[in-house]
């Protein structure tokens, strides 16, 4: 700490511990102001928000950090930010309207030590430790906000693919994938551990994989096809791949990929009926039940 910093710790945590609900309303007066910005909080959820951050400040102020270490060391403290940025993000706040929530404690606070004294030197200095210390929890309120949303944009899109990619079931003991648009890693990956759970799930010997849907073939497409269809295999199960389109076909071709393991066909009725002999069932319709 500079020579400065005890005492204007000393008015910060007055203000904290004596004035905690003006410090508190004034916050909440002030992010009311800025709502044009976009909060996505009522005043009711700011107020319980604003209560419990102000009385985790004054317990970390409490502590002997220095004032740019107290939100990173003290447990109360770095999880109340933590918590205030996650439920903004998931709120659908922005990071601006966030980020200018922390600046806008800032000045409620500073107004409350103002009220304790008008001492110019100890003002600056209480102005210094509180810029430290709100610094600091806005570096981690932006981080935990970032992070926030990339593992929502992750989840989001992990349902998306799930969605794209439902295992039917076409009869008994055949299962079904038929995919649309582009096959990457990611979705190869989604694809191959729905459709394996599938098959134990319902015990199933014949997996098609309907590729109707999918605009064109690479060398990449082919590879993560040939990773599932191995992944089938290795669960005792047979594997087809139908909607083999002319132009599909001529791609194939001229990259020279060899699907020769693969059995394959034009239809899917076609892979069907290629099931049904595989399996050796009467043609008894087991229903069309979606998975997943």
């Amino acid at each position: 700490m500079n020579a400065s910093e005890p005492e204007a710790r000393i008015h910060v945590l007055a203000a904290l511990r004596e004035q905690p609900e003006k410090v508190a309303d004034r916050w909440v007066q002030l992010q009311l102001e800025q709502a044009a910005l976009g909060n996505g909080m009522t005043e009711a959820e700011l107020r319980e928000e604003a209560d419990a951050l102000v009385d985790a400040l004054r317990s970390g102020l409490e502590s002997e950090q220095p004032a740019e270490r107290v939100v990173a060391t003290q447990p109360v403290l770095h999880q109340a930010i933590v918590e205030l940025s996650l439920r903004r993000a998931r709120g659908g706040a922005t990071p601006t309207a966030t980020s200018l929530a922390v600046l806008a404690l800032k000045e409620a606070l500073l107004e409350a030590v103002q009220h304790l004294t008008r001492e110019a030197g100890t003002l600056y200095a209480a102005a210094l430790l509180v810029n430290r210390l709100l610094d600091a929890a806005g570096a981690l309120c932006f981080e935990t906000y970032v992070e926030g949303r990339e593992e929502i944009i992750r989840r989001q899109s992990r349902q998306l693919l799930e969605v794209s990619t439902p295992v039917v079931r076409l009869w008994d003991k055949v299962l079904a994938v038929p995919l649309i648009g582009t096959l990457d890693t990611t979705r190869t990956q989604v694809v191959m551990e729905n459709l394996l759970e599938a098959i134990q799930r319902d015990e199933a010997q014949v997996a098609i994989i309907d590729i109707t849907g999918v605009p064109t073939v690479d060398t990449a497409v082919a590879h993560h096809l040939m990773q599932t269809v191995n992944a089938v295999r290795l669960m005792g199960a047979d594997c087809l791949i139908s909607g083999i389109r002319p132009p599909i076909a001529q791609i194939i071709a001229q990259l020279g990929i060899d699907l020769s393991p693969i059995l394959t066909r034009a239809t899917l009725a076609d892979a069907l009926a290629a099931a049904m002999t595989l399996t050796d069932q009467p043609a008894q319709r087991a229903g069309s039940t979606a998975i997943r």
